[in-house]
């Protein structure tokens, strides 16, 4: 949900994925060289590349002014420690590589040309912004991109991505489902970007279904250190009718805490207003840092892709964690891009199986997936199947297939789950177009 303004390119049909395609030219090739700042692989980790290694690489953005998402990667090198010591992949060593975006277009493609580079079997459990950027390029050598975070709309047309959640789409359109019943006006408080511009008529979707007047949308920049002014237009707007309860939704990622420090401070002048947000702008680390029950957040409606972090469906990853990736700060097991990357390689394990001892290639993955495989998540998600006609495909996301969300509730400074099971958004996001 976060980056620098930028030019918007068309969505381009997916490019066909043959071995010619796989062929870079000798300039790209000599770049690609230079690629030791914020690409690597950690020392000991992975083993060395052979005819039973599978590798595949990881990127998100880190160190930078605006979303971070360092445990995704981290969770990566930790999975493949631990699937290691067991004999790998199907008895194939994993390999991850992983790679730093920079919340800028051109490393984002740096890191795709870097995984042509090495052969990668696929980008698995990634994120990244700059879909514009890095797709071309995977498209062209024909690799497949498994788990990206659905910050993108690219990632729902691509025809080698394979996104294991309803990204943005599904969040805010269940959100604004979960808001139309409980909300006077609602004021949207998103980045200045152009993912960000998304945003508004995702919401929307929800809130006119549920016979809701539409959002007042409060462009704010994705990298600011105080929002003092957007919080206090975002409270003017969502106490405008005095019979009702206003809502405000702050949808900044990482920066969602800063303005919840301003929000704080100005909501002193206005009336009561009741806040909402979507799992990556608040998790539960973000609760316990701003007070806990006494928390802005507290009373918050959150909307998520996956069980509660304290589902014993996790218990798995957890075990991962605890056993490869102890005392590191990185891996918040609440995040939403550490169970994202999870998911992913939980996949990616599963296509592997399918092969049957065969070659594990770029071509293989794809095949596999292309070909109808159905996979299991072990219960964090739907079973997962991808098709060119699936039932998004009218509105312009044909790769949307698990359209199921989460309804949570802060409560007591806990993140606990405010209905049962998932809420499926299918309906809702069939009347809108997003792409």
């Amino acid at each position: 949900m976060t980056g620098r303004r930028r030019t918007s390119s068309s969505l381009l049909p997916g490019l066909p994925r043959t071995a010619g395609r796989r062929a870079l030219t000798a300039a790209a090739l000599t770049a690609c060289a230079s690629l030791a700042v914020g690409c690597g692989v950690v020392p000991g980790v992975t083993g060395d590349s052979g005819d039973d290694t599978i590798t595949v690489m990881t990127w998100a953005p880190q160190d930078t002014g605006a979303t971070n998402k360092p445990g995704m990667p981290a969770l990566a090198l930790a999975y493949a420690r631990w699937v290691n010591e067991r004999g790998g992949l199907d008895g194939h060593r994993l390999k991850v590589l992983t790679c730093n975006d920079h919340n800028d277009g051109i490393a984002a493609a740096r890191c795709a040309r870097r995984a042509v580079k090495e052969d990668v079997v696929a980008v698995v459990g990634s994120y990244s912004q700059h879909a514009d950027s890095f797709f071309p390029v995977l498209e062209g050598a024909g690799i497949p991109y498994i788990g990206g975070y659905g910050i993108t709309t690219k990632e729902f047309t691509s025809p080698l991505s394979y996104p294991v959640n309803g990204g943005q789409p599904a969040l805010l359109a269940g959100l604004g489902s979960a808001l139309a019943e409980h909300c006077g006006p609602v004021t949207l408080v998103r980045p200045d970007t152009i993912a960000g511009d998304q945003l508004p008529t995702l919401l929307d979707a929800g809130l006119t279904e549920g016979g809701h007047a539409p959002s007042g949308d409060q462009r704010a920049p994705e990298d600011a250190t105080e929002y003092g002014g957007q919080a206090d237009r975002a409270l003017r707007t969502a106490t405008a009718d005095p019979a009702r309860e206003g809502c405000v939704v702050p949808a900044l990622g990482d920066r969602t805490g800063t303005f919840m420090d301003s929000f704080r401070r100005a909501r002193e002048s206005y009336p009561d207003v009741r806040t909402a947000t979507v799992l990556g702008s608040v998790d539960q680390t973000t609760v316990n840092a701003t007070g806990g029950a006494s928390s802005p957040y507290e009373g918050s409606y959150v909307t998520s892709w996956y069980p509660v972090a304290t589902d014993r469906r996790w218990d798995p990853m957890e075990e991962v964690v605890r056993e490869k990736a102890f005392g590191d700060n990185r891996v918040d097991t609440a995040d939403a891009g550490v169970q994202t990357t999870w998911i992913a390689y939980t996949v990616l394990k599963e296509v592997v199986e399918s092969l049957d001892g065969g070659e594990v290639s770029a071509g293989t993955v794809t095949r596999a997936l292309d070909d109808g495989l159905k996979l299991s998540t072990g219960g964090l998600t739907p079973a997962l199947r991808w098709s060119f006609q699936d039932k998004l495909a009218s509105v312009g996301l044909p790769r949307l297939v698990n359209t199921d969300v989460t309804l949570q509730v802060v409560r007591e400074g806990r993140l606990v789950s405010a209905r049962k099971g998932f809420l499926d958004t299918t309906r809702t996001l069939r009347g809108t177009q997003v792409s």
